[in-house]
């Protein structure tokens, strides 16, 4: 996994005060698994980060490091 998909998907959390467990309760998800996708411990799949960058209305592409801008290019 990318380094800076665990590192902005911390950030992204942290920045909006959503604590581990509210995310997962959200994304339907448990808090063990948005604790490993943060420690690297574990590689979100496709649909996990489609459902990442929708809650946080980021681009995939920032995520995954193709962009430093957040935005959704439509």
């Amino acid at each position: 996994m990318s380094r800076v998909i665990y590192v902005r998907l911390k950030e992204l959390r942290r920045a909006r005060r959503i604590t581990q467990l509210k995310m997962a309760m959200d994304l339907h998800m448990s808090q063990n698994t948005i604790s490993r996708y943060e420690n690297n411990e574990r590689e979100p799949g496709i649909r996990e980060l489609i459902q990442i960058a929708d809650y946080f209305n980021i681009s995939i592409d920032y995520l995954l490091e193709r962009t430093d801008r957040p935005e959704i290019n439509r």
